[in-house]
């Protein structure tokens, strides 16, 4: 019997849609025909955000788009001649790519898996368990109740195409922590360092087709000199050595694909259709590698010394996606927590249609630094080139202004609500060693109303003149006094503190003093 085999190249193995259809297509009929098609349909996000990764590295190979030489004007007219371009990438040139190396792309080469290391067979004294790899499926400390189904005790066998989905979530999104021990030239380890992704929120700029959201990816090259043929995707080359001090980040394809901490094996059965194990452990001791990914807003603390200025956005399934938009409508600038990720900063130079239908879809995971991962969510965002402040810069200032008046009546809401509560005599006890209360229950189930209101009150205030700040103040009362309802019932003292609450959150609808902490620069509004 031959060995297993799984060309992702040739397989279909990824999901994507094309109108009201969902197909399944190996890497190159997708590249082949991603004119054909509308997008990626992979059902776990965290897999989709580092595939659109994958993808615009091997897009930058196949349109020559890696060339770092090239200057920045020749870089986006050719950018935008492959954005008129009507048939797609060149078919040739996508073949020519899996056609030089196509053993690296079979998932159990016997040697050379996809972004696998075989030599963890040998490294690894024991298997991590497929569970580890699946997400959603309990694992050591992970929650059982994602999957009650699947447990340590009773691992199932997974589809490979899905194995293929978690591995790219792995590299992207892996934890900290514990891991399977590895032992590489004596030095024995079993403890992970955070993948580049996690805890992260990514914007990723979606056009027309695949075929345009996948050169809207590109971004030009803008470091100091990159010597020749240096740059590489971990699957065109051999496995790095793990003690060895990483490659650095080069342009496009290690900055894309070649940060990952993580190293991992899939283990199939005898036909290839399924991964009934996997190991799972470090890839390297050292830091991860500097980097500016292209698709993350980076908040900036001009306060902190210039090595830790620059950190990305962090995930955080409570706040509202609408949120972050000042980011993507302003250019950045050192003066605002936040900054246009790369991927955006070449907008005008984008052709017209492209440029007005260019909307974003946003990714974010929140996780634990190490083993839990609480939730992911997406968001589509509609046509942001409208938005933008290069097209219209009174509708980029009320943008701002928007998200700032939400920023300030919620953080109003937080504290009305804990002071409400207090005033009710149910002020929780002191934390142990006498440190800060606990936030009231009032406060959390106030603002968990509040952002979804929000961010439909956020929309309607984009195209119209009213208040910000009154809008907002409403919605907080709003949110507040459903909260709240049972509660003036049964509290004799919930009556009077709960409408000193509405009254500081009304005085805070009127007066905007000391809320523009996210317009300050030349875009303050007055």
């Amino acid at each position: 019997m031959p060995p297993p085999s799984f060309r992702i190249d040739l397989s279909p193995c990824i999901p994507v849609r094309c109108g009201k259809h969902i197909e399944y297509v190996g890497l190159r009929e997708l590249l082949t025909n991603a004119h054909r098609i509308d997008d990626l349909a992979l059902p776990l996000p965290p897999a989709r955000s580092g595939l659109y990764r994958v993808l615009a590295a091997i897009c930058a190979a196949v349109t020559e788009l890696d060339d770092p030489d090239q200057p920045i004007k020749e870089w986006l007219d050719h950018r935008a001649e492959l954005l008129r371009r009507e048939d797609g990438f060149d078919t040739d040139a996508v073949h020519a790519y899996f056609d030089a190396d196509p053993g690296a792309f079979d998932l159990f080469h016997p040697t050379r898996p996809w972004w696998q290391d075989a030599a963890l067979a040998v490294q690894c004294p024991k298997r991590s368990g497929i569970n580890s790899l699946i997400y959603g499926r309990a694992a050591g400390r992970n929650l059982v109740w994602f999957n009650p189904r699947h447990t340590d005790t009773d691992p199932q066998p997974v589809p490979t195409r899905e194995a293929l989905w978690s591995l790219l979530a792995y590299h992207y999104y892996g934890p900290s922590g514990r891991a399977t021990t590895r032992t590489v030239d004596g030095v024995t380890s079993g403890q992970l360092k955070a993948g580049p992704l996690r805890s992260t929120v990514s914007f990723h700029p979606r056009g027309r087709t695949l075929y345009e959201t996948l050169l809207l990816h590109q971004t030009p090259y803008r470091g100091d000199d990159q010597a020749p043929g240096s740059d590489a995707c971990p699957w065109q080359e051999p496995p790095a050595d793990p003690l060895r001090t990483p490659h650095a980040a080069t342009w496009p394809k290690r900055l894309l694909t070649g940060r990952s901490m993580h190293a991992a094996l899939l283990v199939p059965d005898t036909s290839g259709e399924h991964v009934t194990d996997a190991y799972l452990t470090w890839a390297t001791q050292h830091p991860l590698l500097e980097a500016t990914d292209p698709y993350l807003v980076y908040d900036i603390d001009p306060k902190t010394p210039a090595e830790r200025r620059r950190s990305p956005r962090r995930a955080d399934a409570d706040h509202a996606l609408f949120r972050a938009l000042p980011a993507l409508a302003l250019a950045g600038d050192e003066h605002r927590p936040g900054c246009r990720p790369e991927a955006f900063t070449t907008i005008n130079s984008l052709p017209t249609d492209t440029r007005a239908s260019l909307r974003v879809w946003v990714c974010g995971f929140d996780q634990e630094g190490q083993v839990n991962n609480r939730i992911w969510y997406t968001s589509l965002t509609p046509p942001i080139w409208p938005l933008a402040q290069e097209n219209d810069p009174v509708k980029a200032s009320r943008i701002v202004e928007c998200c700032a008046a939400a920023e300030t009546l919620g953080a109003a809401l937080r504290r009305q609500a804990d002071q409400a509560w207090k005033g009710t005599g149910l002020t929780p006890p002191p934390a142990k060693g006498g440190g800060r209360r606990d936030a009231s229950p009032w406060a959390g189930q106030a603002l968990a109303s509040y952002w979804p209101r929000a961010e439909q009150a956020f929309w309607e205030l984009v195209d119209d003149t009213r208040s910000a700040y009154g809008v907002f103040a409403a919605t907080a009362i709003t949110a507040l006094s459903e909260t709240t309802v049972d509660a003036l019932n049964r509290l004799p003292k919930a009556g009077p503190a709960l409408a000193r609450a509405v009254q500081s959150l009304r005085r805070a609808g009127t007066s905007p003093d000391d809320t523009l902490r996210l317009t300050k620069g030349p875009h303050a509004q007055p």
